[in-house]
């Protein structure tokens, strides 16, 4: 599964990390977070280095749809539900700033972007509510929406709430450009360079861990979608969602504006142009990590919509994102600690990362230097609000629980020497070992079905060919490489002592 943006992308291999240097900043992520905190700092003369473990848009920014949006699907009222108008309010102009951040840098570096209207619009009578809710919610916090009754569209649709003069972009190129400019700013950017860890070094700094050898930082930033470091918990406040979009070649008119559902399942569309024209993007049919019978009838489920609304639709590739939803509703931008500056994070932002991520880079680059945005606070890691969103918390991780136990029961009642056939795999328990086993490629590989994160059993997903747990999100190759954290290491495989 490959994303549209990964087609025509001009983004060159780096070299990987040469241990020995020492930086005032490491950040670790080459993600959109991670690039522009990189070349803020750089921009103030911090010396600051990117550490990524693949490769730069290997993550979630390479694979979202790419709006740029303030209207965000219902975000408004569900803050709205458990923050103040105010708090609120300062969300949004986080959003505002970082939108104005992206497009500015944008048309300052020829990245081309469409300037639409955004739409959250109702698919059932059911969902009228919602969007009268959603524009109640985004008018109070000062955005200019309105309601519209009609849509011209081919799908079924209820009215919406609409928002002028939004926009989209090719991620990767967004990538790409950024990339190059931390480098011309003498910051370099290793690929290829997985971080194992963060410990106290010599002299009050920090000493980063990689497979690569060590890395001396006086301040890291963790900009890796959810932190790979587990102080602070943040792995228990965030829900990890797996999301799927699809590319297709239409002949029928294409909206040209963007659209999503208020209610599920999501559906997600938009339009982008490519050089043998403009195609139709739909997305939706998220969940949980890990906790769905089939990814890939999630996928084919979203093909049969889109033709059947889009009848001379021809699917040209599909892919998925992770997104990771905080338990209180708003990002948390800050220290990954109380009180403790050295090791900062920017994370949750649940599916809305080219606003919320920019705005996190503005945070994050600001507190570093002493300038934080006056909107930073309703953004923080930290907050004295932070009680509110503990029954969500107790619930999410309630079903972590209980994820945990099934999956070791059902490990535990199953035995067989039976290979996998071609892209299947399958959990069972092989004497005392819990035993992953795939085959792919012709290839039958059979791993520890442990994550090293915090020991769930993990899944296999039939649409990517990959080994997910689903009480973290943390995501490996059939081979046992580590894909997605906050798990920092791979499967193991059987056969190492």
């Amino acid at each position: 599964m490959t994303s549209l943006w990964l087609n025509d992308a001009e983004v060159p291999a780096r070299l990987r990390l040469t241990p020995g240097s020492r930086f005032d900043t490491v950040v670790i992520g080459g993600g959109l977070t991670g690039l522009v905190t990189a070349l803020l700092l750089a921009e103030s003369g911090v010396e600051v280095a990117v550490v990524e473990g693949r490769r730069v848009g290997a993550g979630t920014t390479g694979a979202t749809t790419g709006k740029i949006s303030l209207l965000q699907g219902i975000r408004a009222q569900r803050i709205r539900r458990r923050h103040t108008a105010g708090t609120l309010r300062d969300y949004v102009a986080a959003n505002r700033e970082g939108q104005q951040w992206l497009l500015r840098f944008c048309e300052e570096h020829g990245v081309g972007v469409q300037h639409v209207a955004a739409l959250t619009y109702a698919q059932s009578e059911g969902e009228i509510g919602k969007v009268r809710a959603e524009f109640e919610a985004t008018r109070e916090a000062g955005l200019p929406t309105e309601m519209v009754a009609k849509l011209d569209v081919p799908f079924p649709s209820y009215g919406a709430v609409r928002l002028d003069d939004q926009a989209q972009v090719d991620p990767m190129a967004v990538l790409a450009a950024l990339a190059a400019e931390v480098e011309s700013h003498a910051a370099p950017v290793y690929e290829s360079t997985m971080v194992r860890g963060v410990r106290g070094g010599v002299n009050g700094d920090l000493t980063v861990e990689t497979d690569h050898g060590d890395l001396g930082a006086g301040t890291v930033v963790l900009a890796t979608g959810t932190p790979i470091l587990d102080r602070g918990g943040f792995f228990a406040r965030l829900t990890a969602q797996r999301s799927y979009l699809a590319a297709f070649h239409v002949d029928e008119p294409i909206p040209r504006d963007m659209y999503l559902s208020a209610g599920q399942p999501t559906r997600s569309l938009r339009y982008a142009p490519t050089p043998d024209g403009d195609v139709l993007l739909v997305g939706g049919n998220g969940h949980v990590v890990g906790r769905t019978r089939s990814e890939r009838q999630k996928v084919d489920e979203l093909l049969r919509w889109t033709q059947t609304w889009f009848p001379t639709a021809e699917p040209m590739q599909d892919w998925s994102a992770q997104d990771y939803t905080p338990v209180g509703e708003l990002p948390y931008v800050g220290p990954l600690l109380p009180g403790q500056d050295n090791i900062l994070v920017g994370t949750g932002y649940a599916k809305w990362g080219l606003t919320n991520g920019v705005a996190a880079a503005l945070a994050l680059a600001g507190r570093i230097t002493g300038k934080s945005p006056s909107w930073s606070g309703a953004l923080a890691s930290w907050r004295p609000d932070e009680l509110k969103a503990l029954p969500s918390a107790t619930l999410s991780n309630s079903a972590v629980a209980q994820q945990l136990t099934a999956g070791w029961l059902r490990m535990a009642a199953h035995t067989s020497d039976q290979v996998p056939t071609e892209g299947c795999g399958t959990v069972e328990r092989h004497g005392v070992r819990p035993t992953a086993t795939c085959t792919v490629d012709g290839t039958t590989t059979e791993l520890s079905a442990v994550c090293p994160h915090l020991y769930g059993i993990v899944r296999w997903n039939d649409a990517e060919r990959s080994w997910d747990c689903p009480l973290h999100g943390s995501r490996f190759a059939p081979d046992g490489t580590l894909l997605e954290g906050p798990a920092t290491k791979p499967l193991t495989p059987l056969s190492a002592p």
